[in-house]
């Protein structure tokens, strides 16, 4: 098992399906988590509220609210990246804010919170880690048919992952992304209930790539897109 203890890691979408599997094995390996959220209705319902460092309410495409989260973090080991949202449009029924609003939630706010780590990790100079979410359609954009500024907000999401990891890999700084199938998510079950859900990747085996790719162990993996697509 990964050794976290006396880490101290950031993670936003923390409060979700996959974030609250990627916080709880945080936590079993000593971690100390930093989570922020949105609002305080899902704060209340977190189940390791009491376990964790909350901070909130934030916008994560608000630069100072980004701020805010990371400069009250402390000595920063990693940053992991789970928020952001999905809409399924085609491309005739999508307008300008609905193409802006896919890459506010998913690129910006990724762009954000990498930029304040890299910061926080030169603070402490002792090298850091980053972990970004794509998803298949940025892989394999086919898949992306009917939700293409999805897929495009993901892909750009793996883009920067990759330049990002080539930028600060001196500095000791290893970052990668994993990029899911669909996952298999009570929400997930509902939209989709006649699905072979038993093919779907589980929240806790994607969680756990997550938390080797954000762990000490992993001292030479940086800028991949690690497919989690379990039998899908």
């Amino acid at each position: 098992m990964t050794d976290y203890h006396d880490r101290v890691v950031v993670v936003t979408g923390g409060t979700g399906a996959l974030g609250c599997a990627v916080v709880e094995a945080l936590l079993a390996r000593g971690a100390s988590c930093v989570v922020p959220y949105r609002g305080d209705g899902v704060a209340a319902r977190f189940p390791f509220k009491d376990r964790v460092k909350l901070v909130g309410p934030v916008d994560l495409s608000d630069e100072r609210d980004v701020a805010r989260v990371y400069d009250g973090a402390g000595a920063l080991w990693a940053s992991i990246h789970l928020a952001g949202g999905f809409a399924m449009t085609s491309i005739a029924d999508t307008k300008k804010a609905d193409i802006l609003r896919m890459f506010e939630m998913n690129l910006v706010t990724c762009h954000l919170c990498c930029a304040a780590a890299v910061r926080a990790f030169r603070r402490g100079d002792q090298g850091g880690r980053i972990v970004n979410v794509a998803a298949r359609p940025a892989l394999e954009p086919r898949l992306a048919a009917g939700m293409a500024a999805y897929g495009a907000s993901k892909a750009a999401v793996a883009a920067l992952t990759e330049a990002l990891a080539e930028e600060v890999a001196s500095n000791g700084i290893l970052v990668n992304a994993v990029a899911p199938s669909i996952i298999d998510t009570p929400a997930n079950r509902a939209a989709m209930p006649m699905a072979k859900h038993e093919q779907w990747p589980k929240v806790d085996e994607i969680a756990a790539t997550i938390v080797f790719l954000a762990s000490p162990e992993n001292r030479v993996t940086r800028g991949a897109i690690v497919p989690v697509y379990g039998k899908s």
